[in-house]
């Protein structure tokens, strides 16, 4: 078991299986030094566990623990494509997509889910760069998505 997996262990959490497409596309793709990682469902067993928009629908809350999932499917398609996420040297970037309700302004605080999720598991190699948007729909309904730009070693 990799140093990374028995933190999430450690974290009572374990890496979930890659997430499949919906669509004409792949969970993740190395170019590189990099992993570009596809935009990624808070999906647990093949299921969304909620719906709707954030803030009217969904809590801020729930969001947030929906969007550490979203960061755990990342790492999952991150692994199917390098084998060992001990070859992550840092994430680079995280771009988070909220589904809101028009007057939700809270964004920042629902990606802190995968952000402060990314920092427990890989300490200083989690911090990154981010965007947290507001968007008016997500795929299936989903309440947030998340998607990564991860440096690798070889």
């Amino acid at each position: 078991m990799s140093a990374v997996e028995s933190k999430l262990a450690e974290l009572g959490l374990t890496l979930p299986e890659v997430v499949p497409p919906l669509a004409a596309y792949q969970p993740a793709v190395r170019s590189g030094a990099h992993v570009y990682t596809a935009g990624q469902l808070p999906m647990v067993q093949g299921k969304l566990p909620l719906t709707g928009k954030v803030g009217a629908e969904v809590s801020a809350e729930e969001a947030k623990e929906l969007a550490a999932t979203c960061a755990l499917n990342g790492l999952a398609a991150v692994k199917s494509v390098i084998g060992d996420l001990d070859k992550i040297v840092r994430v680079v970037k995280v771009v988070g997509f909220v589904a809101s309700a028009p007057d939700f302004t809270g964004q920042p605080g629902v990606i802190n889910g995968a952000s402060e999720l990314l920092g427990e598991v890989l300490g200083e190699k989690g911090v990154h760069a981010r965007s947290a948007v507001g968007v008016s729909v997500l795929p299936l309904d989903a309440p947030v998505e998340v998607e990564f730009l991860i440096e690798v070693a070889d």
